[in-house]
């Protein structure tokens, strides 16, 4: 809806979305969607649709039942590509729920609470405007505030960022800063400890794991990891390290909802809050990391994310919305998804 302004002078005023569907001879069709933020992380939004063709081979004429086996045999045809695959993951996973009849949370563990809790993301622009927003925010009952650093690459600005925000909230709410890996360590402890005064988290200030967990333990506040998490390997390190107070588990970044169930629950195992969403989207991969979320012990789950909310146009305005600061996936089977056809127009490939 509007210009995203993150750290190192990155913006981001558009984001182009790939929407799979996955037709069965039964009858039913499985939906999937990956939307790589630019300049975000190892992804494109133009390398899905070849990516598919390539493992194509694999999935015609293939049992979607049960993602997990099928997506075994994905991998070892075509290595590494992790977001290209995650729209098939999570189609074929939006297949077996419908075949079973059930809800997808009902396979990924179980409905463990009623709604999620969301948080809002507040683009990088000047602290007072900042500070507005997140009032707005917290006016629809949203109680946790994800602040962007480092646009201006001025660590003082960082700081006036944090403490406006932290004021502008009630106390005991959530509000963390995420420098997108555009910070240095140095800045980023000098941002710490000039705010560790406050009920502040920081998230991903560097490119590196070792980096994060050198500013944790300069300032110690708590850290929430991103970039950087996108496997188990990674979750391992990071628990090592003493980092890893909470991380987003952003289904593209794993590849799909069968790794991302994988580390939810190593997360829950380390003791971890996790974050269930993806780097961006629509309606289909929000429905994904809901139903994800949903199925989470609440103890460890920190939030969720209403991705719809911050684009346009919808691809199916039916899926649920948030209400009061908080969301829930849709309660019929499957992810419970079906996207406008008139929204999405021709498919940009046809591969039978």
């Amino acid at each position: 809806h509007e210009t995203y302004y993150m750290a190192e002078g990155k913006a981001c005023a558009t984001v182009d979305t790939v929407v799979l569907r996955i037709d069965t001879d039964e009858g039913l069709c499985g939906w999937g969607e990956v939307c790589p933020i630019p300049h975000y992380l190892s992804a494109y939004a133009d390398g899905v649709a070849p990516a598919i063709a390539e493992v194509s081979t694999i999935l015609l004429g293939a049992d979607p039942i049960g993602p997990e086996a099928l997506m075994a045999r994905v991998d070892a045809h075509l290595v590494g590509h992790p977001y290209a695959k995650s729209p098939i993951d999570i189609a074929l996973w939006d297949l077996t729920a419908q075949a079973a009849g059930l809800p997808l949370y009902a396979l990924l563990g179980g409905r463990q609470q009623e709604t999620l809790p969301l948080y809002h993301s507040i683009t990088c622009i000047a602290p007072e405007e900042m500070a507005r927003m997140a009032k707005e925010a917290m006016a629809t009952g949203i109680t946790q505030f994800q602040v962007k650093l480092g646009a201006d690459d001025e660590w003082y600005t960082d700081v006036a960022r944090l403490r406006m925000v932290r004021e502008a909230v009630e106390p005991g709410q959530i509000v963390y800063g995420y420098w997108n890996c555009g910070s240095t360590r140095l800045d980023a402890t000098r941002v710490g400890r000039a705010v560790r005064d406050l009920d502040i988290m920081l998230e991903q200030p560097c490119d590196s794991i070792s980096e994060c967990a050198a500013v944790r333990a300069a300032t110690g506040l708590p850290m929430k990891l991103d970039e950087n998490a996108h496997d188990t390997a990674s979750l391992m390190e990071a628990h090592a390290l003493g980092c890893l107070d909470a991380v987003a588990v952003k289904l593209s970044k794993f590849g799909g909802l069968s790794a991302s169930r994988r580390a939810r629950d190593l997360c829950t195992h380390f003791g971890t809050k996790m974050c269930g969403e993806d780097t961006w989207g629509s309606d289909i991969t929000m429905a994904a990391a809901l139903h994800l979320g949903i199925s989470t012990d609440p103890k460890f789950l920190l939030n969720v994310c209403d991705l719809s909310g911050y684009v346009g146009p919808r691809l199916d305005p039916s899926v649920p919305s948030r209400v009061n600061g908080r969301i829930s996936p849709p309660p019929v089977p499957g992810l419970g998804v079906s996207p406008d056809p008139d929204v999405l127009g021709e498919p940009i490939a046809i591969v039978a």
